[in-house]
């Protein structure tokens, strides 16, 4: 091969896998067993009792979805499996639901999309709270702005009431996010819609939200644009508080989470065709540093900081790969705090 074909060859190889290729890659620590269709997004579950048992879940977006639960070894847990739901895309999970005044559980809940609606279920039992689930965007008549994807709770540090945020497929410039409350009575728990907020440059969609619960912050991606800052709390209004970061990222903003420790927190951030992932200061959101985890194509990510156990003392950062599974990282691989 001349010359001037090998530098051919190596401005295409480079074009073809992107720029987190130019970077270590950092391997993961386990990688799950693969779902049967295609994984989206994960959400962890940290067991109080006993950390080491706690349960990492993952959407299978498809037709004959679900929500697959695994273990800390990356094994799936059929029991604690979700199956037969509608497209499942997004999933998240909270802690301490009041069902009455002396029972609360924790929760999980995830978007479906082909039925315009989204899903509670208690953890780590899981058994619907739902009633078959709770539609959203109703009333809405454009061509898919009634087809949920991404979802992300709030727990009010002010007074301690669950929110569910949800975003579309596609929507209008403004109001594109629906945040609704869950309460409970004696007829079951509800989902009341309380807002309708959030910018969208109208470029892609927006898929990925993450909430900062004890400063009641939400960020969420708007692709191709900048990733959005609001307040999350109802009574603190509907300004836009931030847009930033758009100019690190080839293409798609896609996955959000977030990483607090005692002192500092973080935002990482997928950089989708770049196979990368972008770290922000959670305060100041400046831009720290790009890393390349393994991952491709990766849709949605989530971490913890918190101790679970032998094989992840130092907390857990999961990232969906195009290979139908997640890639688990010890957090401490990724070097935040250095």
């Amino acid at each position: 091969m001349n010359k001037l074909k090998a530098n051919i060859v190596l401005v295409i190889t480079l074009v073809v896998v992107g720029c987190g290729s130019k970077l270590p890659e950092i391997i993961a620590t386990v990688v799950t067993e693969q779902t049967p269709h295609d994984t989206d997004d994960p959400a962890i579950w940290v067991n109080p009792d006993n950390p080491s048992e706690s349960i990492v879940f993952g959407t299978d977006k498809n037709t004959d979805g679900g929500v697959y639960a695994f273990d800390l070894n990356g094994k799936i847990i059929e029991s604690k499996s979700i199956k037969n739901i509608k497209r499942p895309n997004n999933v998240d999970v909270e802690y301490g639901f009041k069902l009455t005044d002396s029972t609360e559980t924790d929760i999980i809940a995830f978007s479906e999309r082909e039925r315009q609606q989204f899903r509670v279920f208690s953890v780590p039992d899981i058994q619907p709270l739902d009633n078959g689930g709770f539609k959203v965007f109703e009333g809405e008549t454009e061509l898919e702005h009634n087809l949920p994807m991404g979802i992300a709770l709030y727990k009010s540090p002010k007074t301690g009431s669950i929110y569910v945020i949800v975003g579309r497929k596609s929507g209008p410039k403004l109001g594109y996010l629906h945040q609704y409350e869950l309460v409970s009575d004696s007829l079951g728990v509800h989902a009341n819609l309380v807002r309708k907020f959030g910018a969208f440059s109208g470029k892609k969609e927006i898929e990925a939200i993450a909430i900062d619960n004890e400063n009641g912050i939400v960020y969420f991606s708007d692709e191709g644009h900048c990733i959005r800052k609001y307040y999350a709390e109802p009574s603190m209004g509907d300004e836009e508080i931030g847009c930033f970061g758009g100019e690190y990222f080839k293409e798609d903003i896609e996955g959000i989470a977030i990483a607090k420790y005692a002192d500092k927190g973080f935002l990482i951030v997928s950089n989708q065709q770049a196979h990368s992932f972008n770290i922000f200061d959670l305060e100041t959101n400046a831009f720290i540093k790009e890393l390349n985890l393994g991952t491709i194509e990766t849709d949605g990510c989530e971490v913890t900081t918190a101790d679970l156990g032998s094989q992840f003392p130092n907390g857990l950062f999961v990232s969906m790969n195009n290979d139908r599974n997640f890639y688990f990282h010890d957090l401490d691989l990724l070097k935040l705090t250095e």
